[in-house]
């Protein structure tokens, strides 16, 4: 694939994500809240905090499946792993998963993929385990295609998955209403379904994947996500489901994170809890619980956990003691390949290299049993009635209710 016309230099990318970070880089007492435009009121989105409970989970996709597209296309689609795993992550205290869906599979299954959603759902609620579903992603190849996916590239994190809309979808605002029968049809369907626990609507937006499939994105890519993002909040708004509405913040999180850029305060304002992504050491991850606290909202931290570069299992502690859903990357090494760092799209990593994302083998042992245990201990503190029990404990929701309200 040639390189597409127009579009910067990786270098330029590059640059320009480094002058992002810089600036959410300036101290937190430059960058106060911005006014809240969200659907829900905070004493709204406390008493749902307080009917779910901590929310703890990961970034689920089976260990089959390299994609979303390789997840949910009738060919490759795994009930029986995806079920077993679940089992895995149940085990390990876990209460929610952040599914990812794509839109290319509602245009091309409609009802069918639905189904195959609604399936998930009641394999995840047989485990006691609540849903986020997440619409959108601005990450990975910017080309998405269905039918049969590639293979994985050794060593390499994340190799095949794409971003939902493609390039060509988000580059043009005449084709975004394209989006608004997949949105209105998923949300509506399970809009008042309590196997779902919240929605997030677009993972990761203006993400330029600078060290990935940078020359290949679009120009002007924040401006044109944020445009996409406040249309998509829009669509979900007039649904209006029973559950919270949210995009996660992932720039500078820790610092200046409103003076980022646009659309970091257009998640910021207009979701009904907040959320964000932080792959930080503890200072760093404390700092930034302690500033978006100011918001007044639940909050989730929707990816963490990245070893090697100090984004470590223990700090589950500092998530349930101070009462914040956590989401990790990853559960089953498989065929995502996310058990390597983010750096081997530059170097593919060895075989033995120390794990970056998941928790388990595809056997569904640990790859350490210490953060096992200790994972089922912070979720058995909250459940007791420990810190950040949110009111609700576990997930919120007994089993034999989490088909109320389904279609």
């Amino acid at each position: 694939m040639g390189q597409t016309a127009g579009v910067p230099h990786p270098l330029v990318a590059l640059a320009a994500q480094g002058i992002d970070l810089a600036k959410g880089a300036l101290p937190l007492r430059f960058s106060p809240p911005v006014p809240s435009t969200a659907r829900w009121s905070a004493a709204r989105a406390k008493a749902w905090q307080d009917d779910v409970g901590w929310l703890v989970g990961c970034n689920f996709t089976p260990s089959t499946a390299g994609n979303q597209l390789e997840l949910w296309q009738a060919d490759t689609f795994d009930p029986a792993t995806i079920d077993r795993e679940l089992g895995w992550a149940a085990d390990l205290g876990f209460t929610s998963i952040r599914l990812f869906l794509h839109d290319l599979l509602f245009e091309l299954d409609g009802d069918a993929f639905l189904d195959r959603i609604d399936r998930v759902l009641d394999l995840a609620a047989g485990h006691g385990i609540g849903v986020m579903p997440v619409l959108f992603d601005g990450v990975w190849h910017p080309h998405p295609r269905p039918g049969p996916q590639p293979e994985p590239r050794p060593g390499v994190h994340n190799s095949t998955w794409v971003q939902g809309p493609g390039a060509a979808v988000l580059a043009d605002p005449r084709r975004w209403d394209s989006l608004r029968p997949y949105v209105e049809a998923v949300v509506g369907r399970f809009a008042t379904d309590e196997r779902v626990h919240a929605w997030d609507l677009f993972n990761e937006p203006d993400q330029r994947n600078s060290v990935s499939w940078g020359r290949y994105e679009i120009p002007h890519k924040t401006a044109r996500a944020d445009g996409l993002l406040n249309r998509v909040f829009d669509w979900c708004q007039a649904i209006d489901p029973t559950q919270p509405l949210t995009a996660g913040v992932f720039v500078g999180v820790s610092g200046a994170v409103e003076r980022v850029s646009r659309i970091n305060r257009t998640m910021l304002s207009r979701s009904d809890v907040i959320s964000f992504h932080c792959y930080s050491p503890r200072p760093r991850l404390e700092a930034t619980i302690d500033h978006l606290e100011g918001y007044g909202r639940p909050l989730l931290c929707t990816e963490w956990m990245a070893r090697t570069i100090g984004s470590t299992v223990d700090l589950i502690d500092v998530f349930a003691d101070r009462g914040v859903g956590a989401y990790c990357w990853g559960l089953v090494d498989g065929r995502t390949q996310t058990r390597f760092a983010w750096t081997s799209w530059v170097r593919p990593a060895a075989p033995d290299a120390p794990w970056f994302h998941e928790l388990l083998h595809p056997d569904g042992t640990p790859y350490d049993e210490a953060e096992a245990a200790r994972l089922r201990a912070a979720a058995a503190r909250v459940r007791g009635g420990g810190r950040g029990a949110g009111g609700g404990g576990g997930g919120g929701r007994g089993r034999d209710e989490s088909r109320r309200g389904a279609p």
